[in-house]
């Protein structure tokens, strides 16, 4: 959620939200349901503090006015509960409409749309056209099978078989001791959550139609682990002496893919299902865009590291979601399109989703009093299993059909080297 205070008073906060498509009414509407609530509070307040001194008075009264005291306390009472009712109606409204309000983008994130983004690098040669695009080779070689799967669950779901399940944990495996490197504490989270957390974590409302709902026991399939790793802190208190606290997530995830019909259909670009290592930080407020860049240079280490060529994109304000405060995307170059395609992003998210989270640091004053202030959250992919299996696909086949596994997954798929036909293909 974002900070009504500073909505009302930080310009910059306020244009860095109107940046991100908000429209000026919006926000008026929101501060002027703020004012209410306050007012409503304020009275409420007040109604209370009368009604405890007329409580008081009832045992001080002569008889001769204790019934009359006692008709004063009730009228009060009556009324604390007309104004707490008020209340609570103002602070449903405003939450209602401060969920609409995007994270306020940062003064360095272009302006613009979908296609104002900022290329800050690129790294590698881009190959040119491939014989085979990555849906094809998948086939021919056995690894992939998506006949079967749609068969079984429709469209956009795949098997994955054969030396490609061993690369795919061979991935796993190196991204999880890259991490480590960086003090990511591994983690396997539950793949199902309760509304209150996609709330939360800043994924409802807006991307409600992309989340697979299990209506009978109110639970939702996460679409990253980021959901289930920014709800490990809720309302809690760390202490700015444990910053950064730094997790690395595993798990399946699933998305719906509403609104990209027709897009992507073949192959493992864009599936119901895939696998992921997530990162996740909790950052001290002034260490927060240090930790962007160091998910960044992760992400690059990880994608270099495997000899895919990429570029780095900072997007465009226009295109951020919700939470973001600023993104990088990091893009690999697909031989058989002739372009880039997003593989990994990390975002700093600021204190927008530890304010729904009621996630606090724990700071020294430096006079011997503490206080608390909202902490940080990021979040970067480190590998998205499926983009990366296809890439390493595109980028690394040979003119025979085969693909050269990348030298530092090797340890971990046995020395295996060069995938060729599975048996049975």
């Amino acid at each position: 959620m974002i900070d009504l205070r500073k909505l009302r008073d930080d310009e910059a906060y306020r244009h860095g939200a109107m940046a991100k498509g908000v429209d000026a009414d919006s926000i008026d509407r929101v501060l002027a349901l703020d004012d209410a609530h306050r007012s409503a509070l304020a009275a409420a307040e007040e109604l209370r503090a009368q009604s405890n001194v007329a409580s008081k008075e009832i045992g001080r009264a002569a008889p001769e006015e204790r019934q009359a005291k006692i008709d004063a306390a009730g009228e009060l009472k009556r009324r604390v509960t007309e104004a707490e009712a008020q209340l609570t109606a103002a602070a449903d409204e405003l939450q209602k409409l401060a969920l609409t309000i995007p994270n306020p983008s940062h003064e360095s994130v272009p302006a613009g749309g979908e296609d104002d983004y900022r290329v800050e690098r690129e790294v590698g040669h881009c190959a040119p056209e491939v014989a085979l695009d990555h849906g094809t080779i998948g086939e021919r070689l056995g690894l992939v099978d998506t006949e079967r799967a749609v068969r079984m669950s429709g469209s956009r779901f795949a098997y994955i078989m054969g030396d490609a399940v061993r690369l795919q944990f061979a991935l796993v495996q190196w991204t999880l001791a890259k991490v480590a490197e960086h003090g990511f504490v591994p983690v396997v989270t539950p793949v199902l959550v309760r509304e209150e957390m996609m709330e939360l974590a800043g994924f409802f409302p807006t991307d409600r139609n992309q989340v697979y709902a299990l209506e009978a026991d109110e639970l939702y399939l996460i679409g990253t682990s980021e959901v289930a790793l920014a709800g490990m802190h809720r309302e809690e208190r760390l202490d700015a002496e444990q910053l950064p606290v730094r997790y690395a997530g595993y798990s399946s995830c699933f998305r719906r893919e509403a609104g990209t019909y027709g897009k992507d259909t073949s192959g493992l670009f864009r599936v119901h299902q895939f696998d992921k290592v997530e990162m996740f930080i909790y950052a001290n407020p002034d260490r927060s865009w240090d930790e962007l860049e160091l998910l960044r240079e992760i992400q690059e280490d990880i994608v270099g590291g495997l000899g895919l060529p990429y570029r780095v994109i900072t997007v465009a304000a226009g295109d951020l979601g919700a939470a973001a405060a600023k993104k990088y995307d990091l893009e690999v170059w697909l031989p058989s399109e002739q372009r880039y395609r997003e593989v990994t992003s990390c975002s700093n998210y600021t204190d927008y989703s530890a304010r729904r989270m009621s996630t606090r640091v724990k700071t020294d004053g430096g006079d011997g009093k503490s206080s608390t202030v909202l902490a940080h959250t990021l979040n970067g992919t480190a590998c998205a299993i499926g983009r990366t299996l296809l890439s390493i696909f595109e980028n690394h086949q040979q003119d025979d059909g085969t693909i050269v596994v990348p030298e530092v997954l090797r340890p971990f798929c046995g020395g295996m080297d060069v995938i060729g036909p599975q048996d049975g293909s």
